[in-house]
Order: structure tokens, then sequence, then C-alpha cells
């Protein structure tokens, strides 16, 4: 039987969306540890929409933003189609791209998100070594639209671009996001003992 619910469409980012980017994260994301390293308070917000569109702005050639929205839903606030989900690809070393994030909020305890994102840098590096490859930076569905293929309409765009440009493809997702990744070709290469976040790759080595 046919879905009733209306199909949802890809579509590159603006620089409008960047300040609507932050609701979408964190509805999504409630996890009491991100919660500690990201507090839901203005002034993260206000962090999340500056490193956004910086990224956006200074990063255009390097990161794509790109979000899914629901044409048959108008955002009240925009008066244009509500951003479902949304994805941001990294398409450079972490050499060609420098610090993923500008300095570290008040709000935000700094000295903790340091150590966390080192550890993803790393498994980033044991994982891919030398292998050229595209990194998911960020995805983010609102739960309102769980389950109706905006994750991987975002993640496909991307795997699709790295089988053309001839380049492996990796990510950090949590135990419950795993199984979307694995449908999409991704192998969880986590080390035993990892903990909440999987190390997931595509391969292409020569």
């Amino acid at each position: 039987m046919a879905s009733s619910q209306p199909p949802l469409v890809l579509e590159p980012c603006t620089l409008d969306d960047m300040p609507l980017l932050s609701a979408v994260w964190f509805a999504a994301f409630t996890d009491p540890g991100l919660r500690r390293l990201w507090p839901d308070t203005p002034l993260v917000r206000a962090w999340w929409d500056r490193s956004n569109t910086s990224d956006f702005v200074h990063r255009a050639d390097r990161q794509v933003f790109l979000k899914v929205v629901d044409p048959s839903t108008l955002d009240p606030a925009t008066n244009r189609p509500r951003i479902a989900a949304y994805a941001k690809w990294d398409l450079c070393t972490p050499e060609e791209r420098g610090s993923r994030y500008p300095p570290w909020c008040a709000d935000m305890p700094g000295d903790e998100c340091e150590v966390f994102f080192a550890r993803e840098e790393q498994e980033r590096q044991r994982v891919m070594g030398g292998e050229r490859h595209y990194y998911l930076d960020t995805l983010a569905t609102h739960p309102d639209y769980q389950r109706r293929g905006a994750g991987s309409m975002l993640v496909r765009w991307g795997v699709a671009r790295a089988e053309h440009d001839g380049v492996g493809v990796y990510l950090d997702a949590s135990k419950e996001g795993a199984p979307l990744y694995a449908k999409c070709g991704f192998a969880d290469e986590s080390l035993p003992g990892a903990g909440d976040v999987a190390s997931m790759a595509i391969h292409r080595r020569s």
C-alpha cells in the first residue's frame, strides 16, 4: 500500500538556513553525553549558528551542507518548507580542514570537548590511515521525520559522491544509528569495548 505522506526533497542548504539547523540538531540529539558537551542554552545555540555559518561561508569548497525538506509543511518562522533533516559532508582531510570547531563557548566543558573530539580524530586516522576519503561530519533528523528516509537520502548523497570520485567514506555513529549506515554499505570497524560511538567506513583502496 502506498504511503499517504508526501515525499521529502533533498536540496542544498542556503545561508539563510544556517540559524535553523541548530533547532534540528537539538531536537535530534537528546543523549545526556552529548548534552553535557553541548548543553541546550542560548549561548550554545548561538555558538552552533556561528560555527555552521562560518563553515558555510569560508569552507564552501570543502564542506557541503544539505537539507531534506517537507514541501507540504511550511516553517511558520520562515514561511519556507520545513527542514526535516540536514547533513554536513566534509570533502577534505583534517589537515586541509584545520580545526573542526571554533573555540568552545563558556557554557561548554572545554577540556572534555577537547578530549572527546581528539579521540574521534584518532579513530578516524586509525580506520582510514592515509586513504583519501569523505567524512560525514554531521547528520541530524528531527524526531517528527524519523523513519521517513531523510537520513538515508543524506547519507546516500555522500556515498554516491565518494564512489564517483573514487574515494572512501568515514563517519562516527551512535550505536542506535549504526544500522542506517550499514544499510548504505558501511562496515563497523570499532575496536572492542569502544563504547557508544561506532567507527564506520567504506574503503576504496586500489
